[in-house]
Parts: structure tokens; C-alpha cells; sequence
């Protein structure tokens, strides 16, 4: 029996998803990734190929508050991005969960994103 690949499985699961989760301008796609030391989150209008937010552990609004990728870290990275999201006048989007399990980080950052009134 062959080792099993942990991260061909999640991208799997997140092709599976992506078939369905599409963002557009009016309700972006907010896309979770996450490594051994940072977390990123970005909103994303598939319909133009544009980023129209993004934020991570290294962003220094984030960096000089948090260290690691916990589950602070990533409720610090959900605030920023939902204050970024208002400025631009984004106030819903589609999440994506990158295959991830929705729980510990990603469910800190989406937890975080609702607080600071992203609706999805």
C-alpha cells in the first residue's frame, strides 16, 4: 500500500468545490490558504481574474500583532480583511474553503469575517 497524499486529497475536495463556488464583483469568492507558518485569505472576482483584497500573516498590519498560524492569527487575518472589504464597499461574499476542514483556523477566519459584517 502507497502513502497517502494528504495534499493531492485536499486539492481534490477543492476542485470539487471550485466546480460550484464561482465569486463574482457583487459577491466575491473569499478563498482561504493555509501553510505551516502563515495563512492567507483573499476575496476574489472570478468572472474578471482580479484580487480585490488580500491579507496574510506576513501583511504588517497583521504581522506586528500575531506570530504563527493559529487560530489568532487567522481571527486577526478575518478582522483585517472584513475592515479592507467595507472600505471597498464589499459586504458579501461566496467562502472557500480551499478543501480545508471548516474548523480551527479556517473556521477562525471566517468566524472573524462575519464579525467584522461580511455576510456569506
Amino acid at each position: 500500500m502507497g502513502r497517502i497524499d494528504r495534499g493531492k486529497q485536499r486539492q481534490k475536495r477543492h476542485l470539487r468545490v471550485r466546480k460550484r463556488v464561482i465569486g463574482t464583483a457583487d459577491r466575491p469568492r473569499l478563498c482561504v490558504r493555509k501553510s505551516l507558518r502563515h495563512v492567507y485569505a483573499q476575496l476574489v472576482d472570478d468572472a474578471s481574474n482580479r484580487v480585490l483584497v488580500a491579507v496574510s500573516t506576513l501583511d504588517p498590519a497583521v504581522r506586528e500583532e500575531v506570530n504563527g498560524s493559529n487560530a489568532a492569527a487567522a481571527a486577526k487575518v478575518g478582522d483585517v480583511l472584513a475592515a479592507r472589504a467595507a472600505e471597498k464597499g464589499i459586504e458579501s461574499a461566496v467562502f472557500d474553503r480551499g478543501g480545508y476542514p471548516y474548523h480551527g483556523v479556517v473556521a477562525a477566519l471566517a468566524d472573524a469575517c462575519r464579525k467584522g459584517g461580511l455576510r456569506f
